[in-house]
Parts: structure tokens; C-alpha cells; sequence
């Protein structure tokens, strides 16, 4: 095991009552506050007004249309909008884009230069952070509880992740029941989008790490065992709480402690949705299992043990190792997801510049030859 630290002080609060706790969460920081969301649907689910009741007491500014794959125009247009009302606290109403964009809304607020400087500069530091909190939408990314955010410039096709301890939320909001109304298409890329957080960091070449594999082990069968139930029921309450807190849980360092960590996946993915406007987690259904046949050699014995913790496979060596890999992919079938970027009317003309980026980058645990990218990327065709 590799020596670690481990702090989150990002408070959860978790169930069917935890709406009606907002303003006393948001009381201590100031009485101006910024409401941050995505395209709306939050009106039309009543998520809105009950956050909107828990704020009569303050004074409320709003910013919405933070898309999928949140972008730095977008931030930078809620920047110029409200720097001027200097809220005091800013609340993000969504998923994980939603969160994302409202990490970097709360950096940058207070800084001179552009909001882009986050993620490509390692020295940015602005005069001061904004807090935040989170009422959580979509089971999804873990951004809820982890100080983590990407964000795209699609004016040059670039997304780039950026992370500062002040990043991680105040608090996070944890309702399944906001989640009901989350239609099946993005429940299931929810899924896959946690499944693929938890191989980032269990599919490697660590030893000695029973706990973290267990852990991990433990939330990826929780995901699996609760897909079916939710996607039958979008109002099963119990299966909207395991995937809730599974996703949560994901990302939030704790299975991550000690251990080595991939996110090749999710290098390739940023590269092919900063060009083409497909959702993350669509683009890491697609990859994964094609990344998990060009790891196999070098990852062969992990890949032994996903294959007989999770899929309770048995018989030769390279007959688990290529079923493992068979029952990833026929997992993802199974929510009803695309499983190529052909389906997505994606085609090679960029991945030419994608590969000498991730190369040049160096990506993977053992960091993938420009060969390897290729071959993966024809593979998603």
C-alpha cells in the first residue's frame, strides 16, 4: 500500500428530508446568494421551488444553462453577470456539469484573469474563493464530493481538469427522490459513468490493498445489482439510494487511498467530446471495454480478480480475462446505451491530433504507446 492522506470536509446529507435543510446549511456564510443550473428541467420536476422556499429568506440571484460538458464561455458569461452582485454563496442545482461549472464560477469570480487560467496554469490563485453547496440532481460523476472539475474550451477543442482544496462543496444535498424524473438514457450513462470511476482506480497494479479493492468491488456489484431495478422504476427509492450514494462514493478519494491510479478512459473520452458534442459517459461505454483489451497483458492479474469478484467467473486464466472484459460490454448493452462512436455519427478525422495529444500527455497507469490509443480509437469505431 502507497502512503496517503486522506481529507474530505465536504458534508453529506443524505435522504428523503434533506431538502428542508438548505437555508440553515446556507445561513452561516451570508445572506446574498447565487442559484447555479443546467437547462431547466429543475422547473419543471419542482426541485426549483422547493429550493426557491428554503431561499425566501435570502436575497437570490440566478444563472442557468450550464450545459453537459460544461464550457468556459458559459463561465465566463456567469462571471461578468454577477461579479457585481458578489454573492456570498453560491448554490449548484444539478449533476455533475452543473457542479463542475460552478467550481470554476466560485475560483474565478475573484480573479483577474480569465477563468481558463485554472486550468491551464498551476501557479492561479484569486483573492479569495466562493464557498458552495450542491442539491444533486443526477447520480452521476462524485463531483458532489470531491474538488475535481472539467471543463471544455470548444473554441480550441480542449478539456482539461482542474482541482484546488478550495473546491471541494460546503455541503451536498443527497435526495433520491430529485433524482425520480431523471430520464433512463442519462440514469443509465449515470451508471457507467461511476462504473468507470471505480476501474479508474481498481484497475491497476497496486498490491497489497485488500481493503480499497472490497471497497471498490462493493460499489461496482451495488451499481450493477440496483441497475435493473431502476431503470424499470424510475421511483424505486432504494435503488435510486444505492446508485446515489455508489456514484458518491466513487470519487470521493476514499477507494483511491493508497493505491495507484489509471483514467486513461477518461483521457481518451475528454479528448473525443471536446470535438464532438457527445455525453461523457456515452463516449466511456464506448471506450472502456476496448481500453480493458489493450491493458490486458499488463493488467492480467487484476483483471483475473474483477473477473471472479464480479462476474463469478470461472475456468482458464485468458478465458476469465476475455469474459471479464465480455461481461463489462454486455453490461453497458444491457442499460440500452450505444456501444460505438459510429453510432454517434463519429468518424476518425481528428483522431489523428487526438493521439498526438494523449501521447505527448502520457496517459495510464503505464502510460499507453501512441500505438495502443490508435488501435483503441479504431476500435470504438
Amino acid at each position: 500500500m502507497n502512503n496517503f492522506e486522506l481529507n474530505n470536509p465536504t458534508k453529506i446529507v443524505f435522504g428523503s428530508d434533506s431538502m428542508g435543510k438548505i437555508a440553515e446549511l446556507i445561513r452561516p456564510f451570508g445572506n446574498k446568494v447565487l442559484l447555479t443550473y443546467g437547462g431547466g428541467s429543475i422547473k419543471k420536476n419542482g426541485i426549483y421551488e422547493k429550493v426557491i422556499k428554503q431561499l425566501n429568506d435570502f436575497e437570490v440571484k440566478e444563472f442557468g444553462g450550464i450545459e453537459p460538458n460544461p464550457r468556459v464561455e458559459t463561465i465566463r458569461k456567469a462571471r461578468e453577470e454577477f461579479k457585481r452582485f458578489e454573492p456570498d454563496f453560491i448554490l449548484a442545482v444539478g449533476g455533475g456539469s452543473v457542479i463542475d461549472g460552478t467550481k470554476l464560477l466560485a475560483s474565478s469570480m475573484y480573479y483577474l484573469g480569465d477563468p481558463w487560467d485554472f486550468l491551464i496554469k498551476n501557479d492561479v490563485e484569486p483573492e479569495k474563493y466562493i464557498p458552495f453547496g450542491v442539491v444533486l440532481t443526477l447520480s452521476a460523476t462524485g463531483s458532489e464530493m470531491n474538488n475535481g472539475s472539467v471543463i471544455t474550451n470548444w473554441e480550441n477543442h480542449e478539456k482539461l481538469f482542474f482541482g484546488r482544496e478550495q473546491t471541494y462543496p460546503i455541503f451536498s444535498i443527497l435526495d433520491p427522490q430529485n433524482t425520480f424524473s431523471v430520464p433512463k438514457d442519462q440514469t443509465a450513462y449515470g451508471i457507467i459513468d461511476a462504473f468507470s470511476h471505480v476501474l479508474e482506480q481498481y484497475m491497476v497494479n497496486s498490491k497489497n490493498t485488500p481493503l480499497q479493492d472490497r471497497f471498490s468491488e462493493g460499489i461496482l456489484l451495488t451499481l450493477i445489482e440496483n441497475s435493473k431495478s431502476v431503470l424499470e422504476n424510475p421511483n424505486d427509492y432504494v435503488s435510486r439510494a444505492n446508485i446515489m450514494f455508489s456514484a458518491c462514493m466513487a470519487l470521493n478519494n476514499l477507494i483511491s487511498s493508497g493505491t495507484n491510479q489509471d483514467w486513461a478512459t477518461h483521457n481518451i473520452e475528454h479528448e473525443i467530446s471536446a470535438f464532438y458534442d457527445i455525453p461523457h459517459a456515452a463516449g466511456l461505454a464506448v471506450i472502456t471495454p476496448r481500453w480493458m483489451d489493450a491493458i490486458k497483458e499488463n493488467k492480467k492479474e487484476k483483471l483475473i480478480q474483477y473477473g471472479k469478484r464480479i462476474w463469478n467467473l470461472t475456468g482458464e486464466d485468458n478465458q476469465i480475462i476475455e469474459k471479464a472484459i465480455s461481461s463489462t460490454s454486455d453490461f453497458f448493452k444491457s442499460l440500452g446505451v450505444k456501444m460505438s462512436l459510429s453510432e454517434w455519427d463519429i468518424d476518425s478525422k481528428n483522431f489523428d491530433l487526438i493521439v498526438k495529444r494523449l501521447a505527448e500527455k502520457g496517459i495510464g497507469e503505464t502510460p499507453l504507446s501512441a500505438e495502443q490509443i490508435s488501435k483503441i480509437l479504431m476500435n470504438c469505431l
